[in-house]
């Protein structure tokens, strides 16, 4: 029998399999894709956000049909994907959106992009590391100790390390290609986006962030379930957090093994 697909969709801290430790394990009852969107690639340059790229990716990835699940800037080419082709998701899991477009008005987020924009503003004028390092202390501030803002850079994947120029290194990739990646990161509020129409939508937050609070409440006004686990900014790693993914996947899929979107 066909196992049914879900399509895992990474932010900014991790590509591949590498962003999803803790969903591995859903390889033995599921299709399992680990996506790399535009410009997150080992070998190959860092390059500039591409949305309507990335959803298209996305689109593909899903085949006949599948869940997405989505972390982060991944959300952002995950929903552009659900609008554009509703019939092909079964479900849609966001955890710690960034989809800073749709609460473009709304105080947190606009207190964000406020404290953000003078950074891109003069991205051209610097260098990589200095701009992903005042990104970083940006980030850091608008939020508590506890973890890092929107694609905030420090402490969001396993075994990451700090580097010589200030900035976490990650297992098999440098500070320096990830502070060339944030860079030409094209910022969120600037992303087309429009609300998913019919699709099962989750969102689970880690409690500690009032932007992504904000954004899963505006959700949850447009009839997604909102829960909010323990485990910062990636709350998928976390035991609490993985389980909530795996039981949501289940509630939509009937028997793992099913395939098709409902």
């Amino acid at each position: 029998m066909t196992k049914t697909r879900i399509v895992f969709v990474h932010g900014l801290d991790g590509f591949g399999a590498a962003a999803w430790p803790a969903q591995h394990r859903l390889a033995g009852r599921y299709d399992s894709l680990f996506l790399k969107r535009t410009g997150f690639d080992a070998a190959e340059p860092p390059a500039a956000t591409d949305f309507a790229a990335d959803a298209a990716i996305v689109i593909a990835a899903l085949g006949t049909g599948g869940h997405l699940v989505a972390h982060a800037q991944g959300a952002i080419s995950a929903m552009m994907a659900a609008v554009e082709r509703p019939d092909l998701v079964k479900s849609l899991v966001l955890l710690e959106p960034a989809l800073l477009s749709l609460t473009a008005e709304l105080p947190a987020t606009l207190a964000y992009r406020e404290h953000l924009e003078p950074l891109y503003a003069r991205r051209e004028e610097l260098r990589d590391t200095e701009f992903a390092v005042e990104f970083h202390r940006l980030t850091s501030s608008t939020s508590s100790a506890a973890a890092p803002a929107a694609g905030g850079l420090a402490g969001t994947m396993p075994g990451g390390t700090v580097a010589a120029t200030g900035l976490p290194s990650t297992q098999g990739e440098s500070a320096r290609r990830r502070a060339a990646r944030t860079r030409l990161q094209v910022p969120p509020w600037e992303a087309p986006l429009h609300i998913v129409p019919g699709v099962p939508t989750v969102v689970i937050t880690g409690g500690w962030e009032p932007l992504y609070e904000e954004i899963a409440d505006y959700l949850a006004t447009t009839g997604a379930r909102h829960i909010i686990t323990r485990g910062g900014h990636r709350p998928q790693d976390g035991p609490e957090g993985a389980a909530l993914i795996e039981h949501f996947l289940e509630e939509f899929s009937g028997q793992p093994g099913d395939s098709g979107p409902h």
